[in-house]
């Protein structure tokens, strides 16, 4: 899934479920929706966090931040 297809999905997930503005969506940590989710759903989100490598090239992928 490219980044946009996943960031399209879950900030309809957070309008429709969470009730978040867009600009709330765009302001919230990956931690904070991740917590939002889990306590949703009952599932972890967790994983590993991302190291230096993977947070370079998505930063030259994705270069408007």
């Amino acid at each position: 899934m490219r980044f946009a297809e996943g960031a399209a999905r879950l900030a309809g997930f957070a309008g429709a479920v969470l009730g978040w503005s867009p600009d709330a969506f765009w302001r919230a940590t990956p931690a904070e929706l991740a917590a939002v989710v889990e306590a949703l759903s009952g599932v972890e989100a967790g994983g590993e966090p991302p190291d230096a490598a993977t947070l370079a090239r998505l930063r030259e992928a994705f270069p408007d931040g």
